[in-house]
């Protein structure tokens, strides 16, 4: 697929797809380097970066925009449990930007997911044949990613990523039950 045998960048992935591009994320918790600040700000004042024109958006916005605008379908499913863990709450508040960029987001509850074969990573699918796992450490940091055309593995993924997609709510309809003890540590910090 790709010249020279580089694995290619997530611009030159996301570029290359011709049909489709679907990612997978099923963690409850990530604790990637580049959302800290963010995370941190957001957990004591609630307060999120929504604006796509922003540093940290307008990159992604304009990477899945023009992805879109090729005719390539963007989806993005979310695995969750329930109560939510305050990184999804974070996670949440933001999808409007996804959304605006030319994403579709679903909410899986994970009771829902118990009879799914699902890969062990998050992962993206380019047009059904090529996957790129995205590999975490314990506590949620990125640690790797691993590329793969294997017909096999690319078939497990769309296969999962289908059972996923059919099951889970549309980001407008999904809402996030509140947990017994409040809203984790937001509910600490945000004014009232």
């Amino acid at each position: 697929m790709y010249q020279n045998d580089a694995p290619p960048s997530f611009d030159e992935l996301l570029d290359s797809a011709r049909k489709s591009a679907y990612h997978l994320e099923m963690r409850d918790t990530y604790g990637v380097a580049d959302e800290a600040v963010g995370f941190a700000h957001w957990q004591r004042t609630g307060d999120r970066d929504t604006d796509p024109a922003s540093p940290y958006w307008e990159p992604w916005v304009s990477l899945i925009s023009r992805t879109v605008a090729r005719g390539v379908v963007v989806r993005r499913a979310r695995i969750v449990s329930e109560p939510v863990s305050a990184y999804i709450r974070y996670e949440h508040s933001s999808t409007v930007v996804n959304l605006g960029a030319g994403e579709d987001v679903r909410w899986l509850p994970r009771r829902r997911a118990s009879g799914l074969a699902l890969p062990g990573n998050d992962f993206w699918l380019i047009d059904g044949h090529f996957v790129r796992f995205n590999h975490f450490t314990g506590d949620g940091d990125w640690a790797a990613r691993e590329d793969t055309e294997e017909p096999a593995v690319a078939e497990l993924c769309a296969t999962a990523f289908a059972a996923v997609w059919a099951r889970a709510v549309p980001h407008d309809a999904y809402e996030m039950p509140s947990s017994e003890h409040g809203l984790d540590t937001l509910a600490e910090h945000v004014p009232r």
